[in-house]
C-alpha cells in the first residue's frame, strides 16, 4: 500500500493541463449488471437488490463533499456489534476472522448498505474485510513506514496515506549506500525476491509495485472506506483512524496533475517518488506527495526532532456502532493505541462501485482489485483497459458516487 521530488508545486500547477485530456476511457459508462442473476432457459437475467433504509440527509451529503468523510451514528444494531465482539472474543490464534459473517454482517446487515446503495450505487457485498485490532502500547523505538522512529513521529504516530500502495518491510537499520543502491535493495527485500523495478514485485501486504504491464499506475484503487466502530473511540489517542480532512480535494487535483504530465498516476508517477532518503534510516516511505502534504502544514503543525513539519490530522471519535464512510482519495492511518483501556477494533472494508468493472467482482478488503488479492493478474475482455478505468476515477472522485452527482455540481458552483 505504498525518482524525483515535487518541488512543492502551487495548487494551480496541480490541475489538469490542455495538452493531455483526461478522457473517460471506452466502455466504462456500461449498464449495470445486477448481483443476482436467474437462469431462464438459455438466457440470464440479472436483478438488482436494492435494499432499502436509511440515506444521507442533503446536509450529510454537503459534509461528505466538504470534508471527504462523514460519520453515519449508529449506523450498526447493538446486536451486530456484540456478535463481531463475541467473535473476535473467541477467536484462535492467528485465525482469520475477515470472511466470518459476524464481520461481514456489519456492513452487509446494516445501515451502511442502504446508505451506499443511495449514496454512491451498487457494490458487491463484502465477502471479507480487514479486522483493524489495535493494542494498546507505548511509543516505540522501531523506525516506522516513513522512515522515523515510532516515537517521534507526532499526532499519536500518524502516517496519513492514500491506499493501494505496495508496502515492503521498512529496514530497521540506517541504509548505507547511494539512493539507487538503497532504492534497489529495498524492492528485492519482498516476499518474491529481487526481480528488479517490475508490475510483478510484490509488498508484505500483497499489494502490486505497479497495477499494470507498463508501470503507469502505482496505486490500486476503490470507490470508498467504511470503518466500523466497535469500541469506545470517544477520547484522542485511543488508536483510533484519523483523517486529513479535506485533503481529497488535493490528491484528486495531484492525480489529474500527473496525468496531464504523461498518464503515469500514484507513487513513481510525476511528484511522488517512492522513497525518502532524508529520513534517519535513509530508506522511509512517502505515503503523500510533499506537495499535498504542504497544503496542510503551517506554524502550528507538530515536528519530528529533525524540525520537519507533518500535517495534523483529524482523529475520528466514535462510538461502538457508528461508522465512518471516505472517499478512496482521503489520506488516513491508523494511530498508536497509548491512552485506550482495551484494544481499538475497527472493522474495515474497502468498496467499488460496480460499474467499473460490472463482470469482476470485489471482496471488500482488496485495495487493489485489478489485480487478485495475492497480485494474480486478471483477464479482462477486449476493449477494456482496467488501468485506465481506474486512472480515471482516481481523478475524477464522484464519479461512481452516483447520488452525490448533485451534490457535488451545486457545490462547485457556490466554490
Amino acid at each position: 500500500m505504498w525518482n524525483e521530488q515535487t518541488g512543492g508545486e502551487s495548487k494551480d500547477a496541480r490541475r489538469p493541463l490542455q495538452a493531455r485530456a483526461i478522457c473517460r476511457p471506452e466502455g466504462s459508462s456500461l449498464t449495470l449488471p445486477q448481483p443476482r442473476t436467474k437462469n431462464h432457459g438459455t438466457q440470464m437475467i440479472t436483478q438488482f437488490e436494492h435494499k432499502p433504509g436509511r440515506t444521507l440527509s442533503a446536509e450529510e451529503k454537503r459534509t461528505l463533499y466538504r470534508d471527504g468523510y462523514l460519520i453515519i451514528k449508529n449506523a450498526v444494531s447493538n446486536e451486530l456489534v456484540e456478535a463481531a465482539l463475541a467473535r473476535i472474543k473467541a477467536a484462535k490464534r492467528g485465525e482469520n476472522l475477515g470472511p466470518d459473517p459476524a464481520m461481514t454482517n456489519l456492513v452487509n446487515e446494516s445501515d451502511v448498505t442502504p446508505v451506499l446503495h443511495e449514496a454512491m450505487g451498487y457494490f458487491d457485498p463484502p465477502d471479507t474485510c480487514q479486522v483493524g485490532v489495535r493494542k494498546v502500547s507505548a511509543p516505540g523505538d522501531h523506525f516506522n513506514q516513513l522512515g522515523y522512529h515510532e516515537k517521534d513521529q507526532p499526532y499519536f504516530a500518524a502516517e496519513p496515506h492514500v491506499d493501494g500502495s505496495m508496502t515492503i518491510a521498512i529496514p530497521q537499520t540506517v541504509q548505507e549506500g547511494s539512493e539507487q543502491e538503497i532504492y534497489d535493495r529495498y524492492i528485492a527485500s519482498g516476499p518474491k525476491g529481487n526481480l528488479g523495478r517490475s508490475p510483478d514485485v510484490m509488498g508484505h501486504n500483497m499489494v502490486p509495485m505497479f497495477e499494470d504491464p507498463e508501470m503507469t499506475l502505482g496505486l490500486g484503487s476503490f470507490t470508498a472506506f467504511v470503518f466500523v466502530c466497535l469500541n469506545d473511540q470517544t477520547q484522542p489517542g485511543c488508536g483510533q483512524t484519523t483523517l486529513l480532512k479535506g485533503a481529497h480535494h488535493s490528491v484528486e487535483r495531484f492525480f489529474q496533475w500527473q496525468y496531464a504530465q504523461n498518464a503515469h498516476v500514484g507513487v513513481e508517477g510525476p511528484g511522488w517518488p517512492r522513497l525518502d532518503h532524508d529520513v534517519p534510516n535513509r530508506c522511509g516511505l512517502i505515503y503523500l506527495p510533499q506537495s499535498v502534504q504542504d497544503e496542510f502544514i503551517d506554524e502550528t503543525s507538530e515536528t519530528t526532532p529533525d524540525g520537519r513539519r507533518w500535517p495534523r490530522p483529524t482523529q475520528i471519535l466514535m462510538e461502538p456502532g457508528d461508522a465512518c464512510i471516505t472517499v478512496y482519495q482521503m489520506p488516513h492511518s491508523g494511530t498508536r493505541n497509548e491512552f485506550g483501556s482495551e484494544s481499538r477494533k475497527t472493522i474495515i472494508f474497502r468498496i467499488r462501485n460496480k460499474k467499473r468493472q460490472p463482470n469482476k467482482r470485489v471482496n471488500g478488503v482488496s485495495d487493489h482489485p485489478d489485480r487478485g488479492q495475492m497480485g494474480e493478474w486478471l483477464e479482462f475482455e477486449p476493449g477494456n483497459d482496467p488501468w485506465e478505468r481506474s486512472k480515471y476515477a482516481m481523478c475524477h472522485m464522484w464519479d461512481e458516487w452516483e447520488g452525490m452527482h448533485e451534490t457535488v455540481a451545486a457545490m462547485q458552483v457556490e466554490a
